[in-house]
């Protein structure tokens, strides 16, 4: 290893600033979904409006980090991955963060007269998401020995992701061929569009964390 990249590797890990506050990121995902697959497992009105403001507070702690992400990018000057990879990764679940606090509201706008069970099953597939990044982030502490691993969980949040995309399809087949309700059937159409976004949004974090692998080990 030459002096360059012995300094690079010194410096990043005596101290993961900036990876602390991604795996921070990560928790406050992970912490969301789960608050949101409750409210696709629920009729109650109450608990709706009770999960939504907790989700919506969780969203405002992850502006915050987002801020304190950018102060630490901007106080190092040198880094062993990419500088705008690393913000990608960030701005990415700052961005997931943003499209669940969306559907939660949603919910409250649209007051459902019933939840499908397959508005459950997108919700769950969108959990699953958030448990591999939350697994995945913490090892971007050491790249090289944690590829592998790294590959499988951005390989598990692809594959849940193409699950909700044929789940979507399905469920909008259902409700157009059983639905009678105009009303309730836009509702259905649309809280089902916002959790295969969510499911989209997942997606891009994996997708910039594999840009990140690429990135790193081109250098």
């Amino acid at each position: 290893m030459g002096l360059f990249g012995f300094i690079k590797r010194r410096l990043f890990s005596k101290k993961h600033d900036f990876i602390s506050i991604l795996s921070k990121q990560a928790e406050y995902l992970e912490s969301t979904t789960t608050s949101l697959l409750g409210m696709f497992d629920s009729t109650d009105k109450d608990a709706w409006f009770r999960i939504e403001q907790k989700i919506k507070s969780c969203e405002v702690l992850g502006d915050a980090l987002l801020t304190e992400f950018h102060e630490q990018l901007a106080g190092r000057w040198i880094f062993p991955v990419d500088r705008m990879d690393l913000q990608a990764v960030a701005m990415a679940m700052d961005d997931c963060l943003d499209v669940i606090k969306d559907t939660a509201k949603a919910v409250l706008i649209y007051h459902p007269d019933q939840i499908a069970p397959q508005l459950g099953e997108l919700a769950q597939l969108a959990k699953s998401q958030s448990e591999a990044v939350q697994k995945m982030i913490p090892l971007l502490t050491d790249i090289k020995d944690n590829l592998a691993d790294i590959r499988l969980q951005c390989d598990r949040v692809t594959e849940l992701e193409h699950a909700a995309d044929d789940g979507y399809e399905e469920y909008i087949g259902y409700i157009f061929q059983n639905v009678e309700d105009v009303r309730e059937l836009i509702k259905y159409k649309n809280l089902a569009e916002m959790l295969e976004n969510t499911t989209d949004a997942y997606k891009k974090i994996s997708d910039n964390v594999r840009k990140l692998l690429v990135n790193f080990f081109s250098k």
